[in-house]
C-alpha cells in the first residue's frame, strides 16, 4: 500500500494509508509511542500483507490526542484509558441527544 491513498480514498478517514514511519513523522513522535498506544489498545492498525503496521487518518488523530496527553505528563496507559472513556461518553451523549429527539423518547408522554 502506497504512503498516499489512491484516488477513491482521498476522503476515507479509515483508509490506512500511512506507514508506521510516516504515521510517526506526521505526528512529531516515534515508532515506539506508535506502537505504545497500539499495545494499550487505543488504535489498531492494519497489517499489511507483510506485517508493517499501517494507519487511518482517524487513527492518527486520536494517536495525536493520546500524545498531547502524554506531553502533558499523563502515562501512555493512562492516557488511552481517558481516550477511551472520552469516546464512550461522546457516543453516550450522542446516544442520548438522539433518544430525546424521537416522538417516544425518554422526556415524552405523562412520565409512566
Amino acid at each position: 500500500m502506497p504512503d498516499n491513498p489512491p484516488a477513491g480514498h482521498l476522503d476515507d478517514d479509515d483508509y490506512p494509508a500511512y506507514t508506521m514511519g510516516r504515521a510517526a513523522d506526521l505526528l512529531g513522535t516515534t515508532p515506539a509511542f506508535l506502537r505504545a498506544v497500539g499495545e494499550a489498545g487505543l488504535i489498531t492498525p492494519l497489517r499489511s500483507e507483510g506485517g508493517h503496521r499501517r494507519y487511518s487518518r482517524h487513527q492518527l488523530r486520536i494517536a495525536a490526542r493520546a500524545r498531547e496527553l502524554v506531553g502533558q505528563g499523563t502515562p501512555v496507559e493512562a492516557a488511552c484509558r481517558i481516550i477511551t472513556l472520552e469516546d464512550r461518553l461522546d457516543e453516550t451523549l450522542r446516544d442520548n441527544a438522539e433518544l430525546r429527539r424521537r416522538p417516544d423518547g425518554p422526556g415524552t408522554g405523562d412520565g409512566h
